[in-house]
């Protein structure tokens, strides 16, 4: 079952709409008797990337007008609503109390739950940072840093409520979201693939960046939906779109340590930046943290309450980088590549605080 889209696991009915195809470059400009979807869109912490994406599908935008009612947009307009929902999509991982609040909110307003890009759908760049190390960015940033009310970790918003929908990617793909949107006017399952970036390199005629450079790239475990654009210009895939199901990760992983992903030198790598380079946008999902824990990538720190981050707002069980979860990949990756591992970071915590 493609992981994009869980509705069908659940019985979920699609959104009533009227019929018709989105992008398909004829608009009728004539009425339909069924009412309009209600749309919004909505962001927690984020960058606003992918709800510009959305405005960038200028061909395309009346066409949605014409067939979504948008109600929620306040990256777009003015018109504002708390809902209700015929669909919404949720840009941006869950980073405060209150959002932790509000995203429940929507939730009951919302018949259909999309949550769009790397942010929303793996918790993005912020959701690497740990405990410690928000404490320390707290300090270093704000006068009072007693004042900013956060939690400790930044979360995907599956992780608080239940999701219907994803869209991957860092932004989210163009072609993915008028895919979905056009699902939901007519009353399809949504073609998303869960295919790897190395067959759209193989579709486009683009060389292989690992063979014929021996540059690392996460095409083989990372899902499609850039088009390839890193390896076509030269450069290893950076696993903005997340890890594909039954990504191998500890296997690519030891490959580029022994060198066996190259196709031409020596090109053995170091393993603390074969882990770094899973901790990027996804670096947060299991298959990528667990390989980045396991090659001691990034800092290991456990979680602990804050005084920004009361237990009360924390969910049961936060993930603790480098715990069990990593042990296995780590033996998986040991058994094949001999590691030598980095001396284990310093944890003790400087008196005085941290450092400007």
């Amino acid at each position: 079952m493609d992981l994009a889209i869980r509705a069908a696991a659940t019985g979920a009915p699609p959104v009533p709409a009227g019929t018709g195809h989105l992008g398909t470059g004829h608009a009728t400009g004539r009425s339909t008797a069924t009412r309009r979807p209600r749309v919004g869109v909505v962001k927690f912490a984020s960058c606003d990337g992918c709800q510009l994406t959305i405005l960038d599908v200028e061909d395309h935008l009346l066409e949605i007008a014409e067939r979504f009612e948008i109600v929620e947009f306040a990256e777009a307009t003015s018109r504002r609503s708390s809902g209700p929902f015929d669909v919404l999509l949720v840009e941006g991982s869950i980073a405060t109390p209150e959002q932790v609040v509000e995203i429940a909110r929507l939730r009951a307003e919302a018949k259909f739950l999309v949550t769009i890009g790397a942010c929303a759908t793996a918790g993005g760049i912020q959701a690497l940072r740990t405990a410690v190390e928000h404490e320390a960015f707290r300090a270093a940033v704000y006068p009072v840093p007693a004042y900013v009310d956060s939690l400790a970790t930044a979360r995907p918003v599956s992780e608080f409520v239940h999701v219907d929908a994803e869209l991957r990617g860092c932004p989210i793909s163009p072609e993915q979201l008028l895919e979905l949107l056009t699902s939901l006017a007519t009353g399809r399952r949504p073609q998303l693939p869960d295919q790897a970036v190395c067959l759209e390199c193989k579709r486009r005629g683009i060389p292989c960046v690992v063979v014929t450079r021996g540059l690392p790239c996460l095409g083989p475990v990372t899902r499609s939906g850039c088009g390839a654009i890193c390896p076509a210009f030269g450069r290893g895939c950076y696993g903005c779109f997340g890890p594909r199901e039954g990504a191998n990760t500890a296997g690519l992983a030891a490959a580029f340590i022994s060198g066996a992903a190259a196709g031409t030198g020596d090109a053995r790598r170091d393993p603390v930046d074969v882990g770094r380079l899973f901790a990027g946008f996804n670096g947060a999902t299991a298959p990528m943290r667990s390989v980045t824990d396991a090659l001691g990538g990034r800092p290991v720190q456990p979680l602990r309450p804050t005084l920004a981050s009361p237990p009360e707002t924390l969910l049961p069980g936060p993930p603790r980088w480098g715990e069990a979860a990593s042990s296995g990949v780590a033996a998986d990756i040991a058994a094949t590549v001999d590691i030598d591992r980095p001396p284990a970071a310093d944890t003790t915590e400087d008196p005085d605080g941290p450092r400007r």
